[in-house]
């Protein structure tokens, strides 16, 4: 007896299953009464949408990457437009207003404090 009530589950849970994946067409054609589509629902479109292609890779970009030089140039305009925009004084603005230039470093000639590019 316990078999056949295992049985039974089995093909009750099987059967279950394989209603819930073909209600998408029957539920089209039931009336509104019935939980089917509303009446101003769109109609389903006649073929399947197609998925997007996504091995494709897209083309090559036709513009190259930006130099070191032309890296380090947008890195200081947009640090000066930062400092114009908040109102600080840009570095050059500071050495001439203290009548100091800001003392080199031996070695590379970069000014004290600034690190070195790599």
């Amino acid at each position: 007896m316990r078999v056949f009530g295992w049985w039974l589950w089995v093909s009750l849970g099987l059967a279950a299953v394989l209603c819930g994946c073909s209600p998408g067409p029957i539920i089209d054609r039931l009336p509104t009464d019935l939980m089917g589509l509303p009446a101003n629902a769109p109609p389903r479109p006649a073929t399947a949408y197609d998925y997007p292609a996504v091995h494709d890779m897209p083309p090559d970009r036709a513009s190259v990457p930006m130099t070191d030089e032309e890296q380090l140039r947008l890195e200081k305009d947009l640090a000066n437009e930062r400092d114009r925009q908040e109102g600080r004084p840009t570095p050059a603005k500071k050495a001439a207003s203290t009548g100091k230039k800001p003392p080199k470093d031996a070695e590379n000639g970069q000014t004290a404090g600034a690190k070195p590019n790599p």
